[in-house]
């Protein structure tokens, strides 16, 4: 339990608000460093073959203006690419997904370290904002940069075991965990208490199965 506590203190979070487009969009952030060099960080997060180790396998045209699939998720456009420093996706779910996009920033510390930079920015209906909060997607990218540490440190699970072990105790502590730091990130922002405390209790409850 340590590691695990551990691994989600070594994340920074934040929630936010800003104008897209097609109206307010809600926003969350991860920042997470890593013991690894920025070429290789950036070959994780951009290299078809290494985010089927430790994301999901995705096929499509890997260059900007080519499209993406990451299979049972996410579809989307390649809009910048900036290597080795920034890539920006739309993110896209669901018959009618709306405004979703996703930029990872990486930024050199020192020769042997990386500081990640994660950012969701999507216009959220409120009923289901009202009912999750940011949590819904943020304990998603909690377990997915647990992933791409694993991976980073020569480690990681198969899609299998990764969907086992979110099914186990382990997995729900780590969930569970994430969903309250997820719940005091939405303070930090200025919600309000009650409202937290509600859409942490929905969010923890969807991924742990509590309730169900």
């Amino acid at each position: 339990m340590s590691e695990i506590v551990d691994e989600l203190n070594r994340l920074h979070r934040q929630v936010g608000a800003r104008q897209v487009g097609t109206g307010e969009a809600r926003t969350v952030l991860l920042r997470r460093t890593y013991e690894a060099e920025l070429a290789d960080v950036w070959d994780a997060v951009t290299s078809p073959e290494r985010i089927s180790r430790w994301f999901l396998p995705v096929s499509g045209e890997f260059k900007v203006g080519g499209r993406y699939q990451l299979e049972g998720n996410a579809s989307g456009e390649i809009l910048e690419c900036e290597e080795p420093s920034r890539l920006r996706v739309s993110w896209l779910y669901g018959p009618d997904p709306g405004f979703s996009e996703v930029e990872v920033r990486l930024t050199p510390e020192g020769e042997e370290r990386t500081v990640l930079e994660l950012e969701h920015v999507a216009v959220v209906p409120d009923e289901f904002w009202d009912q999750f909060g940011p949590g819904a997607v943020g304990v998603g990218w909690d377990l997915g940069l647990l992933g791409l540490a694993m991976h980073l440190a020569g480690g990681g699970m198969s899609k299998e075991e990764s969907e086992a072990w979110q099914l186990s105790d382990e997995g729900k502590a780590y969930a569970t965990r994430s969903g309250e730091l997820w719940g005091e990130a939405y303070t930090a922002s200025g919600a309000d208490g009650q409202v937290v405390a509600a859409t942490t209790a929905a969010t923890i409850a969807f991924y742990t199965g509590a309730g169900a």
